[in-house]
């Protein structure tokens, strides 16, 4: 099945990046973009219209924390995540798999799903490929996620990994992943409903290219990178998505899920990635951290208690435009909730505003040098 309202069109091409319109039934994503983690259906302590602002074009909300409270089935008496939230552009909801494998002696995964124990009441819980659909069906976003199996590298007692332990489960649940992945497919109801596909196997080229064209071949509307940004090198990993984009239809979107820094970002793009998600700005936000076009800014740092500057003097964002950097130290240091929340604008709007540059840079053939000065900026403190 593929959705209706929801297209991909490639618009621009700097080598491997490229520049897409994703057309949903709530409105066009220009891609590559950034999607802002609003994992209860709000990006925490930023509303819906100061996101728009920001230039947000589409949110991400978790499945699994949504089913658990307040449940899909007031959020679809309330018209779904778009009347229930107030966030009336596209939506794209994470099957929740990662969150509940997370919860290790309350959980037990079997072909079945994924059966755990609440959290909030202590009560057991079952996920399955495709309860995770109709679940998603209900919260009514413009693209779901399927149920995968994501199994992290087995770490030995000091810190070693467990080489062949580790390659035993990962196939495994690369083979899982796979299996629900078909049962996913077979579970769609709504025609107006995207569904990615998930591709896992790990560190391993080969388990992930099989990963791949196993799913590709389920006819998904898109496909997303699971499983990676738990460890590896960046050059291992941008050689493992490349390698994973040769196995997948080039007209279909893909996602890199759950990662990163804004090199990371960027690093993504030159493999021809187009979605992205992360909770590094708003992580980073609430402890003081902030992006700057200079490079990393601690603001609690002592040296900034009487800087009169804005965080970063060519950001465009609310909190640059009116606030100095002693200000914001004050309200970090105090505990004060404005403190975080003007330093989670700032930071979403470098992090959206870094893939507007990306946008132009590869229309106007120029992306290599942007991403040569993010890379050099990587490791920047301001002083």
């Amino acid at each position: 099945m593929k959705a209706r309202g929801f297209d991909f069109e490639i618009t621009a091409r700097d080598g491997a990046a490229r520049v897409g319109r994703l057309v949903t039934p709530h409105g066009v994503v220009e891609t590559p973009a950034f999607m802002s983690v609003a994992t209860f259906g709000a990006v925490r302590g930023v509303d819906a219209p100061e996101l728009e602002a920001l230039g947000a074009q589409i949110l991400l909300a978790n499945t699994y924390h949504l089913h658990e409270r307040p449940g899909e089935a007031l959020i679809a008496e309330q018209g779904g995540l778009h009347g229930f939230t107030g966030w009336r552009g596209p939506w794209l909801t994470d099957s929740g798999g990662y969150q509940v494998t997370s919860l290790a002696d309350r959980m037990r995964l079997r072909e079945e799903g994924i059966t755990f124990s609440s959290p909030l009441d202590g009560k057991k819980r079952l996920l399955t490929p495709e309860s995770v659909i109709a679940i998603q069906e209900a919260l009514g976003p413009d693209i779901a996620m399927v149920l995968d199996e994501c199994q992290p590298p087995v770490a030995l007692p000091g810190g070693a990994l467990d080489a062949k332990q580790s390659t035993s489960r990962v196939e495994a649940a690369t083979e899982r992943t796979l299996r629900w992945a078909q049962r996913s497919a077979g579970a769609r109801k709504r025609a107006d409903q995207a569904v990615f596909g998930i591709v896992q196997g790990g560190v391993s080229e080969g388990l992930r290219r099989r990963s791949a064209r196993a799913t590709a071949e389920l006819g998904f509307d898109g496909y997303a990178h699971g499983g990676l940004g738990l460890g590896e090198e960046r050059n291992e990993r941008s050689d493992l998505i490349s390698a994973v984009h040769a196995e997948l239809p080039a007209s279909a979107p893909r996602y890199l899920m759950g990662l990163g820094k804004p090199v990371d970002l960027l690093e993504g793009v030159a493999c021809g990635v187009d979605l992205f998600d992360c909770v590094v700005p708003t992580r980073n936000a609430r402890h003081g951290l902030l992006f700057t076009s200079r490079g990393l800014l601690a603001i609690r740092n002592a040296r900034f208690k009487a800087d009169s500057a804005p965080p970063d003097e060519d950001c465009d964002c609310p909190t640059c435009s009116r606030h100095s950097r002693a200000y914001l130290r004050h309200l970090i240091h105090t505990g004060e909730a404005l403190g975080a929340r003007l330093a989670s604008v700032h930071n979403l709007r470098f992090y959206l505003r870094l893939l507007e540059e990306a946008r132009r840079a590869i229309a106007e053939g120029r992306f290599e040098a942007l991403r040569a000065e993010v890379a050099a900026l990587a490791e920047e403190r301001v002083s």
